[in-house]
């Protein structure tokens, strides 16, 4: 056996041979492979919007049509690091052969690529991979399916900051202030005017007066052990941490804006709690929520937020949708996490149906709900007079009329039901509930709260989802949305961000959802159900 030698290049360690390659790599690929559908549809889409955030595009390197190609060929082999994308581009043919003879980019090229190329332009380019499927005459244009998940963000989770602490802090500053300040200007004998409140710029203003001092006193500050500060220097210092301090906590808040956390490391990401709890204890992740929209099992909409729940991400979804595909569902399709007056008057309004589970479908049908004669449900309505009876023949009339706001600054009016007189009713313990209540149960009486435009909203909604073509969609909603993020998260295996930012993380989760319609169209395709838009009942899973 030959000895090796340390040289870099391993060519001499053996005898060369030929290998023996077609000169045409498409003869290497199979005629049904999804790489030639890939090319096909990313071919006809139009990426001017992609090619003008170059200033200059070089004709030796990948195109930007071949880049995006790439990385969502790497999206359907669930590939997601840059370092991996550039291995494959180095050493797989189909990659090879999306190429076409350009050399390999490397990993900083991918990467800057989707950063600085993709988020400016990423929503256009996905607009057109819908009119894309549109002209294949795969997606219906009359239901869309809405459902949205939490996605941990790339970032550490016990590097986080609360809004209620940074409010509590400030407050405690702000509250030893007025005194230090008052005591520096007497010991100093400066001026300082402000108003109801000190803000940043009084303390800096009060800092300059201090060193206007210390130069006039010819004052030198000291360090060290061994060495005693003076009280200017004493009064400076903790000035400047009470500077350090505003400053900070300034920042977080306006970085919180309406959340209520954000990680350090990710100041976009907002902690949920998540599904994938390793640890059993509800620990709180940094995550973001993505609200997806599926049309015959394709995505044809994504979105990213920080809203932990559902109910607020609907409106600004269809707005999104709508403004960059030009086009309005008839059908809007959801889960009980989206019912909300705000969400039914929108959809009235703009002319769309509502198929949203209410949030108390599955209770309502319980025996316990049914026999709860606490509830308004199970009580009479008198249209004529505007009240309810109860189980023992009592008027609830409507007592008052008012307006609530909710935190998105949409305006509920609401009725006030209450009865004139609960006084030795045998059922009253059955009928007021709240143990917790300071009143005692005897001087209580019963009344609740109705938003009479939510009742007949939800009251249509039911209707509507409990008909033929209701309880088809409800089951579609389940095997499209839902099926979508399985396939993310399961076969896809993504389920962790590599990138930080609301735009860097839309750039991430609309390339996988291109590559999954890419994916999804090639077996479609493959098994004769191009055209199939909608599951039946009796067939569904």
């Amino acid at each position: 056996m030959q000895k090796p030698n340390s040289q870099k290049e391993y060519t001499s360690l053996g005898e060369n041979y030929q290998l023996f390659l077609p000169l045409n790599l498409e003869f290497q690929v199979s005629k049904d492979d999804p790489v030639r559908l890939l090319r096909h549809c990313i071919g006809g889409m139009d990426i001017k919007s992609l090619e003008e955030t170059y200033q200059r595009i070089d004709r030796n390197l990948a195109s930007p049509r071949q880049m995006l190609a790439i990385l969502v060929y790497a999206g359907m082999n669930h590939i997601f690091s840059s370092r991996r994308i550039e291995t494959a581009c180095r050493r797989d043919i189909n990659f090879m052969y999306l190429l076409e003879g350009k050399p390999a980019p490397d990993h900083v090229t991918i990467s800057r690529f989707r950063s600085k190329h993709l988020a400016p332009c990423i929503k256009e380019l996905f607009a057109q991979m819908d009119f894309l499927l549109e002209q294949f005459g795969v997606i219906s244009l009359k239901d869309i399916f809405i459902d949205g998940t939490k996605i941990e963000s790339f970032s550490n989770k016990y590097k986080f900051v609360w809004k209620k602490a940074v409010l509590k802090n400030k407050a405690k500053l702000m509250a030893k202030l007025p005194a230090f300040v008052s005591k520096a200007r007497e010991a100093f004998t400066l001026s300082l005017h402000y108003g109801d409140e000190i803000h940043v710029r009084h303390l800096k203003k009060l800092r300059r007066k201090l060193k206007a001092c210390q130069k006039a006193q010819d004052i030198i500050f000291v360090k060290g052990t061994g060495k005693r500060k003076t009280a200017l220097q004493k009064t400076m210092e903790q000035l400047d941490e009470f500077i350090a301090r505003l400053k900070k906590y300034n920042t977080y808040l306006h970085i919180l804006g309406n959340r209520n956390s954000f990680a350090k490391t990710d100041t976009d990401a907002t902690f949920m709690r998540m599904k994938e709890d390793a640890m059993k204890n509800g620990q709180l992740k940094p995550a973001y929520n993505i609200q997806c929209g599926t049309d015959s099992e394709f995505i044809t909409w994504a979105s990213v937020g920080p809203q932990p729940t559902d109910t607020t991400t609907l409106i600004p979804f269809l707005q999104d949708m709508e403004k960059h595909l030009q086009r309005r569902y008839p059908n809007v399709v959801a889960d009980a996490g989206y019912e909300s007056e705000e969400n039914y008057l929108y959809l009235e309004t703009n002319g769309q149906r509502a198929f949203i589970k209410p949030s108390n479908y599955e209770k309502s049908k319980t025996r316990k709900w049914k026999k709860d004669i606490g509830r308004r449900e199970n009580m009479t309505y008198l249209p004529e007079e505007d009240a309810y009876l109860c189980a023992q023949g009592r008027k609830l009339a409507a007592a008052k009329e008012f307006v609530r706001s909710s935190r998105t600054g949409f305006k509920r009016n609401i009725t006030l039901y209450s009865s004139a007189d609960c006084g030795n009713c045998p059922l009253k313990s059955q009928c007021i509930h709240g143990n917790h209540c300071k009143t005692p149960l005897e001087e209580r009486t019963k009344h609740f709260e109705v938003s009479k435009q939510f009742l007949r909203q939800r009251q249509e909604d039911l209707e509507r989802i409990t008909s033929k073509e209701g309880v088809q969609l409800r089951i579609n909603r389940s095997i499209q949305a839902e099926g979508a993020f399985a396939m993310m998260k399961a076969d896809m295996n993504f389920r962790r961000f590599l990138s930080r930012g609301t735009a860097n993380v839309l750039v991430e989760i609309m390339l996988v959802a291109m590559a999954y319609n890419i994916q999804k169209l090639h077996c479609k395709i493959q098994s004769d159900r191009a055209g199939q838009h909608l599951f039946p009942v009796n067939n569904a899973a």
